[in-house]
């Protein structure tokens, strides 16, 4: 920027340059004559590549007027900082179709405002929402959150891509989260307990309650005998419901069987807060064959053919006295 003081004299300027060892001009200098009325400001743009280290430079700006010349060094910081980008809270494990959120941050620790800053994420077998996240403007020494959600289908890489303008100069910040599964700590873990097995006819009535020994919400809990067991009214699946950490829950089922076995596997069903299904099951000790001897098949036979024995003795004894008291 040039300002002519003379208020009164107008001036002319026949070459204005710009020059630094260490910087590159990309554009050209002022050569032509140019004349600055009274208090008049002309601004000169020079468009440079700096490709320096990091540092302090001083080009120096030069302007020639009349038989002498003005000449003017300005400071150009060289700074290489990016914008940062972190992870600040993302889960312990991820598990194949449950969704996960992971929350970031995007900083910019540079001295000066940085532009049209974009977050994507991608990956094999991964589904993530939002996929690309607009933050816009980030001033000089500001940090903004940014959360998504990732369901992964399989064991990957989860990329994320930061971009920014700098001025007029596109950057990018790149960020590998390897998708690993495993156990997650925090998921909801229903447990059978007080387990009781009675039985009523021929069927087996199970009763015992469930507790939530996780750390989120088991939704749609529900209980069920299953096979050999066969399930049979009134209680062929027992629905507990939702039960919060630490909540429990009564359950009652039942059901028959073979008559030969000495177990029977009772499942525990579950969804999470995104629709999920989770199973597990326990054993449950049941009398060995006890109730396929029970079914009503009618009376006992020995019993009543030893009855009938008797009474036909006690008949043919009889007649044989009558006729014997005769003669």
């Amino acid at each position: 920027m040039v300002t002519n003081g003379n208020a009164n004299t107008s001036v002319k300027l026949n070459h204005i340059t710009f020059y630094d060892r260490d910087l590159q001009l990309l554009s050209q200098n002022f050569d032509t004559t140019i004349t600055l009325g009274p208090l008049q400001t002309r601004p000169f743009t020079f468009s440079i590549l700096a490709d320096a280290p990091e540092g302090d430079y001083y080009p120096t700006f030069s302007a020639s007027f009349y038989d002498s010349n003005l000449n003017h060094k300005t400071l150009v910081q060289i700074d290489n900082t990016p914008v940062e980008l972190t992870v600040v809270d993302q889960p312990d494990a991820f598990m194949q179709g449950k969704k996960k959120t992971i929350n970031m941050q995007v900083a910019n620790p540079r001295k000066n405002n940085v532009r049209n800053v974009i977050l994507e994420v991608s990956g094999a077998g991964i589904t993530a929402s939002p996929s690309r996240t607009f933050v816009g403007d980030l001033a000089a020494g500001a940090k903004t959150p940014v959360n998504f959600s990732v369901t992964p289908d399989q064991e990957t890489t989860l990329n994320l891509h930061l971009t920014y303008d700098n001025g007029n100069n596109p950057h990018e910040v790149t960020m590998n989260i390897p998708i690993t599964f495993g156990v997650d700590k925090k998921q909801a873990d229903p447990v059978m307990s007080n387990i009781q097995v009675t039985s009523v006819g021929t069927t087996y009535r199970v009763t015992g309650d469930v507790t939530n020994a996780g750390l989120e919400t088991a939704n749609a809990v529900m209980v069920t005998a299953l096979p050999p067991a066969v399930p049979e009214d009134p209680y062929k699946t027992y629905v507990v419901q939702a039960l919060k950490p630490d909540d429990f829950g009564s359950f009652e089922i039942t059901f028959t069987t073979d008559g030969k076995a000495t177990s029977v596997p009772v499942q525990v069903s579950f969804k999470d807060s995104d629709g999920n299904i989770y199973t597990s099951a326990q054993n449950v000790t049941v009398p060995d064959g006890r109730l396929a001897a029970v079914k009503d098949d009618g009376p006992p036979l020995i019993p009543i053919i030893a009855a009938l024995v008797i009474v036909a003795v006690f008949v043919g004894g009889w007649f044989f006295y009558l006729r014997k008291k005769k003669q």
